[in-house]
């Protein structure tokens, strides 16, 4: 009689929706298997916080759904947000004690986890691990540059475009560049959106009324638009390339009128 073939025992890793775009999926089937060993869920409702700024910071993760947001407190006590976390980003520092952001759920969220001393000895074992963490800062970096360069040089209805079209790229890029039109939800208020984009809200809301006024997006609700004209909405980013979405991914929100 001929043994039965071996199957391997299928884990919540190997469901993951955002596994092939996250950084455990850029590693080998060893690796994988010990962050899924290591790994554990946690869910936040939106307003709740994921890290304390100055918090000691006992784990890391990837956000599986839903956004995070990224905040930071002046000394006068206003508070800025300096970035949005979706789908498939890592959150958190590794080799280092305390957070320097806090980290609060924008929507309900849910994460995959990784106790942060485990995660760091994962490094050790495997440099490819430490290789990955490398990449992804670098782009971080290069995504910070990008909004400075925005912030500093672009108009407010440019601005306002590029975050509408970051948005496109990241809730949905395959439908994008097959010309289907799409539907996107700002996952924050207009007074985080105005705080991200350097502007006000009263502005914000005069340049989407525009938008919508020209036929470039249709205003479902405060928080949710239809894209109408891809290449009007391109042009007004000041970009002119249609099929790619800007290179912008920057990491309770109370819900207001447009």
């Amino acid at each position: 009689m001929e043994p039965l073939p071996f199957i391997r025992a299928l884990t919540p890793c190997d469901a993951c929706a955002v596994r092939k775009n996250s950084l455990c999926g850029r590693v080998s089937a060893d690796l994988q298997k010990e962050l899924a060993r290591i790994s554990h869920p946690r869910t936040y409702r939106i307003g709740e916080t994921v890290l304390a700024e100055m918090e000691a910071t006992s784990f890391v993760g990837i956000v599986a759904s839903g956004v995070l947001r990224m905040q930071k407190t002046l000394e006068d006590g206003r508070q800025q947000l300096v970035g949005l976390l979706f789908r498939s980003d890592f959150f958190g520092r590794v080799f280092a004690g305390l957070s320097d952001y806090a980290i609060e759920a924008a929507s309900d969220v849910t994460l995959c986890c990784y106790e942060r001393r485990a995660f760091e000895r994962l490094t050790e074992r495997f440099p490819q691990l430490e290789h990955q963490l490398m990449l992804s800062t670098l782009d971080e970096l290069d995504a910070a540059r990008n909004w400075m360069l925005l912030l500093g040089c672009q108009t407010i209805p440019e601005r306002i475009a590029n975050f509408l079209l970051m948005l496109c790229r990241r809730s949905g890029a395959d439908e994008w560049t097959a010309g289907a039109n799409l539907s996107i939800h700002v996952p924050i208020g207009r007074r985080d959106m105005a705080s991200y984009l350097g502007t006000t809200g009263e502005t914000i809301s005069r340049v989407i009324h525009e938008m919508s006024r020209k036929g470039i997006i249709k205003i479902r609700n405060a928080q949710d638009f239809d894209i109408l004209n891809k290449r009007q909405l391109v042009r007004m980013s000041g970009r002119d390339d249609l099929s790619i979405p800007p290179p912008v991914a920057f990491r309770p929100t109370r819900a207001s009128s447009f």
